[in-house]
């Protein structure tokens, strides 16, 4: 908390020397954009205005634009895309009346009860398994899935939030900072939130009350690190509360909702790319879970990843100042185990040295206050800062020696091995899958090897069911992308491997057959999505490829929005009464841009 002060400080001499928006168009985007050509298939300023302020900020972080957005800090990002847009931040784009809900509006019901797909992974545990009593969809049933309504999300060029389905209704947000309410069945729309930034989190669904009102609420997380409640049935906005003030705080994992508390994971998206840049102090960004009371917002406690404050680490030769610890940033979403009160997050690597035993690691943490039980650290020494050398002894910037980028980008599975006990089981980006037992303090159980890894492209996460571990293969920098892996929940035995299938989409940029998106199971199948765009069902028993679906396309959408499909990473298939939704478009550093959100049922 020392450090604290500093930052008001820096934030308030930014704030104080606004940029101007048109003058940084002018320098570094008007040669393209403003003389778009074949070659250089720019969009146009007209274009442009279709799109949010927190569209454009993304696709200059993140997305497309992230290498012409480099030499860019983060107030000249800011002040582009609001001119770019013609609107601030914050302000919501003209609602068109297409597709939306017609007559009384059924109220929700209640979510404890019947089929739901809440939060990330549909169940506190985050196995991804639907049984047949909820999702409705078995493998004699898969060959006849149909696509029966699409929904285009505008003004974006990647769908990077899943969507969740409770008591009737389907919610999904956008990195437009949009969260819509949609009929699950039809997909016409009940309402529309506009947050403060672009969203990619999954909603969380609870119950909330406060003096003017109670109900069920949806919580989630938007990329400047803010946290919502809004009300699940009106849309109001209930509390919204700012959970980190570092600049490079992102929420990128979803929220997780119980007993009347929300579990807000924050990673350091922002800072870890700025290695190269020789007028950054880095870095001070700590990941960290903050547990917030759903009713008002009101942080309960807070913990970071890294307990060490950062520290003056060393000038560098352009005379600034360097910091450390940092890092360990919560990629996807707490797993919550209620039987022992613990939640469980698993991190990714190191900024800045030096190194920490919790990067790269799965932590366990006291539901009630928030402190670290144990932790289990299968990939140390990994500290990793894009645009680094392999070894840096006089750039005091940089780690002294570059690791892997090994992150763990998935949740922690809560599952059962045959014998009722409990297993901990997590795939990283280093290839490997991991089991601990969460009742010896994390110990290893077994470990796989799925593929070689790669130090671009996240496995976003497995499935389980009462038998294997379901694994895809991502590896968006190997020999060989792609693939799907089956093992035993006991032994980590492999049970089944296949080699990634013929790719849809060509040779073309970003086209590769990388298997990051999470995985969903139902009875005898599990679905994948390709960064190929294809969307695949393959047999739980031996792998066989069962049924799919190309994205590669454009759909008449319920919304009449323009929309096609493209990569599919990140959010997998929900699953809710024979219906499956999953999102298609990826648009970044290594995928391909698309936006719409498919729901497919049993003809």
């Amino acid at each position: 908390m020392r450090l604290l002060p500093v930052f008001l400080l820096v934030a308030t001499a930014a704030a104080a020397q606004t940029p101007d928006g048109s003058a940084v168009y002018q320098k570094s985007c008007a040669t393209c954009h403003s003389n778009p050509t074949p070659e250089n298939r720019a969009p146009s300023r007209d274009t442009l205005r279709q799109f949010s302020p927190e569209s454009i900020l993304t696709a200059l972080t993140t997305g497309n634009m992230f290498r012409q957005g480099y030499d860019l800090n983060d107030a000249e990002k800011r002040a582009v895309a609001e001119f770019v847009a013609g609107r601030a931040f914050g302000t919501p784009a003209p609602i068109s009346n297409v597709g939306r809900c017609t007559g009384p509006v059924p109220p929700m019901t209640d979510p404890a009860r019947g089929s739901n797909w809440n939060g990330w992974g549909g169940t506190l545990t985050n196995t991804r398994y639907v049984p047949a009593d909820r999702g409705g969809i078995t493998a004699p049933l898969v060959p006849r899935l149909t696509l029966k309504w699409s929904f285009g999300l505008p003004g974006v060029t990647s769908v990077r939030a899943q969507p969740v389905v409770v008591g009737g209704r389907l919610f999904v947000a956008s990195e437009s900072g949009d969260v819509f309410s949609l009929n699950a069945k039809t997909g016409c729309t009940y309402w529309v939130f506009h947050a403060q930034s672009g969203i990619r989190t999954a909603p969380s669904v609870g119950a909330y009350k406060t003096a003017s009102g109670s109900g069920y609420a949806i919580y989630f997380a938007d990329g400047a690190a803010n946290a919502y409640g809004v009300d699940a049935n009106s849309g109001k906005q209930i509390w919204t509360r700012r959970v980190d003030e570092h600049q490079g705080a992102r929420a990128t994992g979803s929220p997780a909702y119980y007993n009347g508390r929300v579990y807000v994971p924050l990673s350091g998206l922002n800072e870890e790319g700025q290695g190269a840049r020789q007028t950054y102090e880095c870095c001070t960004f700590r990941g960290s879970v903050t547990a917030l009371d759903a009713n008002s917002g009101a942080v309960v406690w807070k913990t970071y990843t890294i307990a060490e404050e950062p520290k003056k680490r060393g000038v560098t030769k352009e005379g600034v100042q360097t910091w450390g610890p940092s890092g360990g940033g919560i990629w996807a979403a707490p797993t919550i185990d209620v039987r022992r009160r613990v939640l469980y997050v698993a991190t990714g690597n190191g900024y800045s040295d030096p190194q920490q035993t919790t990067t790269d690691a799965v932590l366990a943490m006291d539901l009630d206050n928030g402190a670290i039980k144990w932790v289990a650290q299968p990939v140390p020494k990994d500290v990793w800062m894009m645009g680094c050398q392999a070894k840096n002894p006089d750039n005091p910037r940089c780690p002294a020696e570059q690791g892997p980028d090994h992150d763990f980008s998935a949740s922690p599975m809560l599952a059962k091995k045959s014998n009722g006990q409990d297993i901990l089981i997590i795939q990283s980006k280093s290839g490997m899958a991991y089991a601990f037992d969460p009742d010896k303090n994390g110990a290893k159980v077994w470990e796989y090897r799925t593929s070689n890894g790669s130090g671009l492209g996240g496995q976003w996460g497995g499935a389980v069911d009462n038998k294997n571990a379901y694994f895809g293969v991502n590896g968006t920098l190997s020999q060989t992308p792609g693939g799907m892996r089956a093992v035993n929940i006991d032994t980590g035995k492999e049970v089944w491997s296949k080699a990634p299938e013929a790719k849809l989409c060509g040779n073309g940029r970003g086209c590769t057959a990388a298997q990051g998106a999470a995985l969903t199971a139902v009875p005898g199948i599990v679905f994948s999505g390709s960064s190929d765009g294809g969307f695949r069902a393959y047999a739980t028993d031996d792998g066989t490829l069962i049924w799919s679906f190309d994205t590669n396309k454009e759909f008449l959408t319920v919304n009449g929005v323009k929309a096609t499909g493209a990569a599919m990473d990140g959010p997998g298939a929900t699953i809710v009464d024979g219906m499956l939704y999953v999102n298609s478009g990826y648009g970044g550093i290594a995928g391909r841009p698309g936006n719409v959100l498919l729901a497919f049922g049993v003809e």
